[in-house]
């Protein structure tokens, strides 16, 4: 198969996912307001109980768009589990098709909803009192960190939607929404008890809102960035090469 044939299909499969989630209006809502909902609730309600020695806002923000982009990421699995069980990919495998096709249109498609989701948070955050103070290229570079983090737990969602049917896909959508709570996302971790401390410290998501927390607001990055981009590249080679073997498997 040449390489223009290859793009060709991958960006058939993309047009095809962007128009499955357009016309998913309910799921649609839920992933670009939800976010808003919880940044609201913590700006507002917990905010002024939680001393993090900045303006709250400020600290929380990443988090939330980390919390955001790892929900919308976590909600590809359940379409590729529909996929599966309804037969649309042993349909596509008979087709003279690129063969990972139909995994590239489901991950393009959630990096363009997540991005777009993303970009509604930060407008809301900026309404909220929100003032980031960086410059544009630290702005791009923590666009590409929430990229790579989006590529990363989607290309993992793709896999586990390989294996698992809708509804036990749709499970992976929760803990994807509840780890960003036992990580620096939401309050300093050294407000946890010991062992709770241990696991935020560790855990992948914490450098990652760490490195984006220190773009965003002109602190030193340290570390933090190049353990985050090790998570994420790691995790994205694991996502990638464990769903394109299990499709490959499945023909």
């Amino acid at each position: 198969m040449s390489a223009a044939s290859a793009v060709l299909d991958s960006r058939v499969m993309v047009g095809r996912e962007l128009r499955r989630a357009t016309r998913s209006i309910d799921s649609m809502l839920t992933g670009m307001l939800m976010p808003v909902m919880i940044l609201t609730l913590f700006v507002f309600v917990f905010g002024g109980a939680i001393d993090t020695g900045s303006k709250y806002i400020n600290y929380v923000v990443p988090g939330i768009i980390l919390l955001c982009a790892g929900f919308g990421s976590a909600a590809t699995a359940v379409s590729v589990a529909q996929d599966k069980e309804s037969g649309t990919l042993d349909r596509f495998r008979t087709m003279p098709i690129l063969g990972s096709a139909v995994l590239i249109g489901h991950v393009v498609s959630s990096l363009v909803r997540n991005l777009v989701a993303g970009t509604i948070v930060v407008g809301v955050a900026i309404a909220y009192g929100f003032r980031p103070t960086t410059s544009p290229t630290a702005w791009l570079l923590a666009t590409c960190v929430i990229v790579l983090y989006v590529l990363a737990f989607t290309w993992l969602s793709c896999a586990v939607g390989l294996l698992v049917s809708p509804d036990a896909a749709n499970g992976l959508t929760f803990v994807l929404l509840f780890l960003p709570y036992v990580s620096s996302g939401f309050v300093p971790t050294s407000s946890m008890p010991s062992g709770l401390h241990a696991f935020a410290e560790h855990q992948p998501l914490t450098p990652i809102i760490e490195t984006v927390r220190a773009l965003l607001t002109g602190h030193p990055v340290g570390n933090n960035g190049l353990i985050a981009a090790a998570w994420c590249v790691g995790l994205m080679l694991v996502g990638q090469i464990g769903a394109s073997r299990i499709h490959g498997r499945c023909r």
